[in-house]
């Protein structure tokens, strides 16, 4: 079996693959600052509850966008597996995405969602990942990745916005139901979380103009259940998406099964 690992700024999200099939998902916080026993540990404990023989697992990929947790995770692979982790990079299967369109250094997360994509939903695709930060990628017709876009994620916004303002509440981020809010509550998630729907669905339309196509478009991330299916752009939501990004680069590296 197959451990994949995406570090994220705010979240760690872990997956333990059968083949092609996923067997269990968790998520954790991003802790730069522990320790490889300590992350071991809480690991071991989650693959015992799920059931999971350790020594079942033979492999691990991972990704991360905090580069002093590398070293970390390399030693709880080495450590609790007996295995070294494969850090996905663009230099780690070249041939799976050709990202020379690219000027500067693309994040290791955002090139295997975009390899995902292409893998799963054929080209052109586009993704959005809504996580702490909000990453568009842009597969084109030919298969090739055309680059993408940044933006605040969904927790960011709303933070900045109560942080900055002396008399607003924390406010949980769900569908607020209504376009108008009747409300303070409601009028915040109004503009938070269909203001993101809306945002991704201009920025969708803004890049299928200059692709001169349509395109699938698949959300992922821990936001992908809220504004997925809010967003009418949206034709897939997948939460596994950067795992299964993480499988296919292992098994392409590796010589395992095929995506």
């Amino acid at each position: 079996m197959l451990l994949t690992i995406d570090v994220g700024n705010t979240q760690t999200v872990l997956g333990v693959y059968d083949g092609a099939n996923l067997v269990q998902m968790w998520r954790m916080g991003t802790d730069p600052q522990a320790t490889a026993d300590e992350v071991a540990a809480r690991l071991a404990g989650l693959v015992g509850i799920a059931g999971i023989d350790p020594a079942a697992i033979d492999g691990v990929a991972a990704d991360t966008v905090v580069p002093a947790t590398k070293r970390l995770w390399k030693q709880v692979a080495r450590g609790l597996f007996g295995t070294d982790a494969l850090f996905a990079d663009k230099d780690t299967a070249p041939d799976l995405l050709d990202v020379s369109a690219y000027a500067q250094t693309l994040g290791s997360d955002r090139i295997v969602d975009a390899i995902a994509a292409r893998a799963l939903y054929g080209a052109p695709a586009i993704v959005l990942d809504l996580g702490t930060a909000t990453n568009i990628e842009v597969i084109g017709p030919d298969g090739r990745y055309r680059g993408g876009a940044i933006a605040p994620g969904l927790q960011t916004s709303m933070n900045a916005l109560v942080n900055g303002t002396a008399q607003l509440p924390a406010i949980e981020l769900v569908d607020p139901g209504s376009a108008i809010g009747t409300d303070t509550v409601q009028a915040i998630q109004i503009g938070v979380v269909y203001g993101e729907a809306a945002r991704m669905d201009g920025l969708v339309a803004r890049i299928e103009r200059e692709l001169g196509c349509t395109a699938t478009v698949v959300a992922t991330g821990g936001f992908c259940h809220l504004i997925g299916p809010l967003a009418e752009r949206v034709d897939e939501v997948n939460p596994e998406l950067t795992l299964q990004g993480l499988r296919i680069v292992y098994e392409h590296v590796r010589g395992g099964r095929k995506a």
